[in-house]
């Protein structure tokens, strides 16, 4: 079984490639139970949150290649591990050979989430954005903020990065490493000013209070919100949601766990009727994406485990090739 590190990840994969591998991957398919949740109590009252994410190829399809792919990614959320200087979000991915069930990799779950949320946003925006698109917003300076942008730029003309954060500190870093990467980026004090000069706002933050206000958007703004994760946390408020035409990466998930969308519901400015596709509807060509030039388009993402499942074939495919020359 091979272990595969974060740099192994890092070499393995390309941006724009990626986001093609996810496309066709939606396009395609997979069997991905819901996620399991557990919460693991401790002494302290502390607790760490346990994710199980499995999914495998779906043997049924037409095309599918023979053999296929069982994959789970394991992760952890502790967030006291802040304050020891560690991670709070750790995991790891177990690929399998889906006819024997051997174990075939072990890969670095947190770089291979980094890459796959960021891609997976790359791809909505090939739907969603302005094909001009140009002046990207990041709100949040976390591991994830450099690949959003990265991705982003690998699939629009990005000629300038905004990046706003509470800590401005944390933003400078997060610049100075978009600047070393080529990518002429500066800090944003005045968040609603940065939104409304965006053609994309991307947010990855575990913020519980509106970040985008949709009073702020321009027209033909593209809203890419990928923190968020659970029910009780949001970053786009109200009028955000009823101004934009609204996206999500599956809606199984989104429904379920993407604090924005769940909600928008609760409160009346969306209803479930209202989303108007997921990517398995977009890369399928089962609906259509952006409609004009002054429509507002809004993308919520929480995650999927076909997303992971695609990644790691991808880099397992490459790893064990170049190890085997």
């Amino acid at each position: 079984m091979l272990q595969i590190s974060a740099a192994d990840v890092d070499g393995a994969l390309d941006f724009r490639d990626l986001v093609e591998t996810l496309r066709e991957a939606f396009r395609a398919g997979a069997v991905q139970p819901p996620r399991h949740h557990h919460t693991i109590e401790k002494p302290d009252g502390a607790a760490t949150t346990l994710l199980l994410m499995p999914a495998w190829t779906d043997f049924t399809a037409a095309g599918t290649s023979q053999g296929g792919f069982i994959g789970v990614k394991i992760v952890s959320v502790t967030p006291d591990n802040n304050a020891a200087g560690l991670p709070a979000v750790m995991g790891v991915y177990l690929l399998m050979d889906g006819r024997s069930s051997e174990p075939l990799a072990l890969i670095d779950g947190q770089r291979l989430t980094l890459w796959r949320t960021a891609c997976a946003s790359a791809l909505a925006s090939t739907y969603l954005s302005r094909e001009d698109s140009r002046e990207l917003t990041l709100i949040g300076a976390g591991a994830l903020a450099p690949f959003l942008a990265r991705a982003h730029a690998a699939v629009r003309p990005i000629e300038r990065i905004r990046i706003w954060n509470r800590t401005r500190a944390n933003a400078e870093r997060v610049a100075h490493e978009l600047r070393a990467a080529g990518l002429a980026t500066e800090v944003a004090d005045d968040l609603d000013e940065a939104v409304a000069a965006a053609d994309i706002v991307s947010a990855a933050t575990i913020s519980t209070v509106p970040l985008v206000r949709g009073d702020h958007l321009s027209p033909g703004t593209h809203v890419d919100l990928v923190g968020a994760f659970s029910p009780v946390m949001r970053e786009s408020d109200q009028r955000a949601i009823m101004r934009a035409s609204v996206y999500v990466d599956t809606r199984a998930g989104a429904t379920r766990e993407a604090g924005d969308i769940v909600q928008a519901i609760a409160e009346g400015s969306l209803k479930t009727e209202d989303i108007r596709a997921d990517l398995f509807d977009l890369a399928r060509g089962a609906a259509p994406g952006r409609a004009s030039a002054q429509e507002i388009t809004l993308f919520k993402s929480v995650g999927a485990a076909i997303e992971d499942l695609a990644t790691a074939v991808a880099v397992y495919g490459r790893v064990s090739g170049s190890r085997h020359r």
